[in-house]
């Protein structure tokens, strides 16, 4: 299947997904989650390239972002699905790093997220309880995932969607933190799901070259 008709499938999913999740249709969302999620996984597939390390950790972080995604849909696998994207987050960081060392990652490009994540971890602090350990440290990561993937574009080691990946993701999980932990919304979803897949289906999209 070509990756064009995976990203309209995708596409085609996350509607479907958003519409339901306004409907609060709980049954229809356990089909569109995972078709949307097994989407950008199979855009990584088509395009990886055996003995390539940077295609071969970033489908991993594909794969651990898609048991993250069936994790989530438990009722009690908010924490599960925490650990497993937060271990999608590092195998992205190991991947950028593959095509720049964190040495040269310009520390410059890592304000603009400290700051954002500072601020974050402000907001959630009062709402966190037990998980305020797993919630800081996801943080973290996905701090320096997106310092990685920032910096390695920059410096011309990456294209410009694989930044664009990282922050959209980093965005939509302000959405899933609002929503999850603040206070529940159809509004954060309505937005945070897009954001999230698309910029799953971008940093999906880096594999291969």
């Amino acid at each position: 299947m070509t990756v064009i008709a995976l990203s309209v499938i995708m596409a085609a999913a996350v509607a479907v997904l958003v519409r339901v999740e306004m409907k609060g249709r709980r049954d229809l969302v356990l089909v569109a989650k995972p078709a949307a999620s097994l989407a950008f996984v199979l855009v990584g597939v088509s395009r990886f390239e055996p003995g390539h390390g940077y295609d071969a950790w970033v489908l991993l972080a594909l794969l651990l972002c898609f048991a993250g995604d069936l994790l989530l849909m438990l009722r009690r696998g908010f924490v599960p699905g925490l650990v497993s994207f937060l271990l999608g987050h590092l195998a992205y960081v190991v991947a950028f790093s593959v095509l720049l060392l964190p040495r040269s990652w310009p520390i410059v490009w890592a304000l603009p997220p400290l700051v954002v994540s500072t601020v974050a971890a402000a907001w959630l602090s009062p709402h966190l309880g037990r998980l305020r350990v797993p919630v800081l440290a996801y943080v973290a990561v996905i701090t320096v995932m997106v310092w990685g993937a920032v910096a390695v574009t920059v410096v011309g080691r990456g294209p410009w969607f694989l930044a664009a990946g990282a922050i959209l993701f980093y965005l939509s999980d302000l959405a899933v933190a609002r929503d999850r932990l603040v206070t529940k919304a159809f509004g954060s979803r309505a937005w945070g799901l897009p954001a999230y897949y698309l910029g799953q289906l971008l940093l999906a999209l880096t594999v291969g070259r």
